[in-house]
């Protein structure tokens, strides 16, 4: 069931037999979301993290008037909050963005295993830092890039993380972001979303439709955006 998860691992490090078992048995139960749910409330105690194998889900913050920033979108293979696990609390939502899947990793168990296998836990370490990365690159995409350079480098992220578990190929891959949520993404009105996604077909760089995004010129995409790969960290390491 973490087969998802696992080939997330194999991108960045090898693991052997042993390891991969270990991985495996940090899943205590599965449980199943519908779409636009609450998965985990921001300042309730945990004692568990969700690594997601199916769906898209995002990290969310809330004004008391109703706005929302979305500030992490996570796919198949990661953990979505496994930073739960030293903070006891988050300090944010967690919401599903789709159906989604999540593997069950009880906290009891993320220790034993950092104990009895450090360099696991220093993969899961590494996780948590390129979350970080990633968070640190949309804090810079929304104060400094412009709306269609931003939309463009989210396009260009999206492809290259679910390239990793083998949901993206061909330049393409399935999107199950409304306009509204990716206006939440981006910082924009749903408004000027929808503008700069018209700005991106008409240069003929993307087609969106039924919820699937075809890059069809990832160069000139990647012109558009800036888009520089190397805070995800793709490459292989020895931990």
């Amino acid at each position: 069931m973490v087969s998802v998860h696992l080939k997330k691992l194999r991108k960045h490090v090898t693991l052997n037999a042993q390891e991969e078992q270990i991985v495996r048995s940090l899943v205590s139960e599965v449980r199943k979301f519908a779409p636009d749910q609450v998965a985990v409330r921001g300042g309730e105690p945990l004692n568990s993290s969700m690594m997601l194998l199916s769906g898209w889900m995002a990290r969310v913050k809330d004004l008391p008037s109703g706005e929302r920033q979305v500030t992490e979108l996570h796919v198949a293979g990661d953990f979505t909050d496994i930073h739960s696990f030293t903070l006891k609390c988050l300090d944010h939502d967690v919401v599903t963005m789709s159906e989604c899947s999540v593997g069950i990793v009880p906290h009891e168990r993320i220790r034993e295993m950092t104990e009895t296998h450090p360099r696991l836990g220093r993969i899961y370490w590494f996780l948590t830092n390129l979350d970080a990365a990633i968070q640190r690159e949309w804090a810079l995409s929304l104060g400094q890039r412009s709306a269609i350079s931003r939309m463009a480098h989210l396009f260009c992220e999206m492809y290259e993380r679910l390239q990793v578990v083998g949901l993206a190929s061909g330049q393409r891959y399935d999107i199950p972001l409304t306009q509204r949520e990716l206006s939440e993404c981006l910082g924009l009105t749903v408004v000027h979303a929808n503008r700069t996604i018209q700005e991106l077909r008409r240069r003929g760089l993307i087609e969106l439709e039924n919820r699937v995004l075809i890059i069809r010129d990832r160069k000139a995409l990647d012109r558009v955006a800036q888009f520089d790969d190397s805070y995800l960290y793709l490459d292989k390491r020895e931990f």
